[in-house]
């Protein structure tokens, strides 16, 4: 990607109003209060913000991929954290399905509302049993008559405790991958069990929440795709989930980089400013060299995308490449705040915190490094 169009940066320029505006003078009130509030998600439909990425047949606000990667940096450069983003912007997980495979009764009933910012959605896929190994997952949906009969539980759902609907990964048929389905299920059905936010050490303003589903009525209606297509439909767009996971943590990096900078000039020892120690700016430049490079790849991996190339495994290496790099630009943006970056309240402490998660959520480190190794072809 070389350069934002007039447009991305007409977006720009509004995103960073809207949270120097909306969110950043509350953002610690809703970091020690757990939640977002819903009035936000009104809000931010009403600028247009929550269609972002989405068709306008569907409600949205049309553009692709690449816009949402200017959106979220400007978010993120304005003051936002990670865990706004995941809390505000979670139908980016819990709508593309039903939009490409959904029946216009479900787009209607659920996306078009979500994106004007009066519903809430939430993605329920993973489970107490197993997180990345999605092909196992032991929820099932047993069909009877006009209904499936939902029973089964997820964890790390975000969003959980506020969702009105989620979009839940269910076993139909038999075991592995060929077995799954994708249905919506309204949050409020007879039979559903939402617990109380889990206490995080990051993302502490999106709330996650563990869910239990006790014989739960589903029309067959609420079928996202085909039965037992549903694997093909998260692996699709895993693709996206996971860009947009390295997205937040090279912007991380960026805005830790901005404020260690201005801290670090701003502050002196032994009757100069820190910035003069050689050890500070080599680390700086060590910071800046990472955030570009996983900028870079992230945006180049982003404009192949954007332009109909499904790059699977660029992908996932643009995540562990921004991954690494926020992890250490933002422990090293600690650090060089000294006593100021372990403080509850400052910016890089938070950033800090929330970076954590950025390697475990979307697929963990560990497994994507394994799933490259067999798109690349390194097998024995």
């Amino acid at each position: 990607m070389s350069g934002w169009t007039p447009e991305q940066e007409a977006l720009r320029a509004s995103a960073r109003a809207f949270v120097e505006r909306e969110i950043a003078p509350y953002l610690e009130q809703w970091e020690a209060e757990g939640l977002v509030p819903r009035e936000l998600h009104r809000t931010a439909g009403r600028h247009g913000f929550l269609g972002v990425g989405f068709p306008e047949e569907a409600g949205g606000s049309g553009g692709d991929i690449r816009d949402v990667v200017a959106l979220t940096e400007a978010f993120i450069d304005a003051g936002a954290s990670s865990g706004l983003m995941a809390a505000l912007f979670t139908h980016g997980i819990a709508l593309p399905h039903i939009v490409s495979a959904g029946s216009p009764e479900l787009i209607d009933r659920y996306v078009r509302p979500t994106l004007a910012g009066e519903l809430i959605g939430s993605l329920a896929i993973t489970e107490p049993s197993g997180g990345s190994d999605v092909a196992r997952l032991r929820t099932r949906a047993v069909r009877d008559g006009d209904h499936y009969v939902v029973t089964g539980s997820k964890t790390f759902i975000t969003s959980g405790t506020r969702a009105d609907f989620l979009t839940t990964a269910v076993r139909t048929g038999g075991p592995g991958a060929a077995g799954l389905s994708l249905v919506v299920i309204d949050a409020d059905s007879p039979g559903v069990t939402r617990s109380a936010p889990l206490a995080k050490t990051g993302w502490r303003c999106s709330d996650t929440a563990e869910l239990s589903f006790d014989a739960v009525r589903v029309p067959v209606g609420n079928l996202v795709g085909a039965e037992n297509g549903g694997f093909a439909l998260i692996a699709e767009h895993f693709v996206t989930e996971r860009l947009v996971l390295a997205v937040h943590a090279y912007s991380i990096a960026a805005r830790c980089l901005e404020l260690t900078v201005e801290q670090v000039r701003g502050r002196q020892t032994f009757g100069r400013p820190v910035i003069t120690r050689q050890a500070v700016r080599h680390r700086l430049v060590d910071m800046a060299r990472r955030t570009d490079v996983a900028r870079t790849h992230t945006r180049d991996v982003v404009h192949a995308v954007g332009t109909g190339d499904v790059a699977v495994a660029r992908a996932l290496m643009a995540k562990a490449t921004a991954v690494e790099a926020c992890l250490f630009v933002a422990d090293a943006a600690v650090q060089l705040h000294g006593g100021m970056g372990f403080m509850t309240g400052v910016e890089v402490e938070r950033h800090a915190r929330d970076a954590r998660v950025l390697g475990i959520g979307g697929g963990t480190t560990e497994v994507l490094a394994d799933l490259t190794a067999r798109l690349l072809g390194y097998t024995a």
